[in-house]
């Protein structure tokens, strides 16, 4: 019997500063660790909050920037409040209502997308 149990995302991302100020300052999501084989060479490191885990990579080739997904999410509507609380210069995703629940698109610095959606029914 095969079993997949964990998917992890991997973003590219084109500068450190823009994404942390994007992930960990505007999303509150936290830097579990960074690894770059070098100092001076590219960095990757894991960014996680409540379960959603994402890799983000300025390793040419790992991913094209423009990448999209789509994450399930319970309490849409706190997390929304919460971002447009932020004052974030760059972005003011709304809530979407729709007939299957509600939704909140984020375009991160590097041009990938994160698609929040929350079900009405579950």
């Amino acid at each position: 019997m095969i079993t997949f149990s964990e998917l992890v995302p991997v973003f590219r991302i084109l500068d450190v500063a823009k994404a942390l100020e994007f992930y960990r300052d505007y999303l509150g999501m936290t830097v579990a660790w960074e690894h770059r084989f070098e100092p001076t060479l590219p960095l990757y490191m894991q960014v996680e909050r409540d379960g959603l885990v994402l890799h983000l990579s300025e390793h040419y080739g790992d991913a094209l920037p423009g990448s999209t997904i789509r994450v399930k999410v319970k309490g849409l509507a706190a997390l929304h409040a919460e971002l447009k609380g932020k004052q974030y210069g760059y972005l003011r995703p709304g809530l979407q209502r729709d007939g299957d629940g509600l939704e909140v698109n984020l375009l991160d610095p590097f041009g990938n997308k994160l698609r929040l959606y929350e079900p009405l029914k579950d």
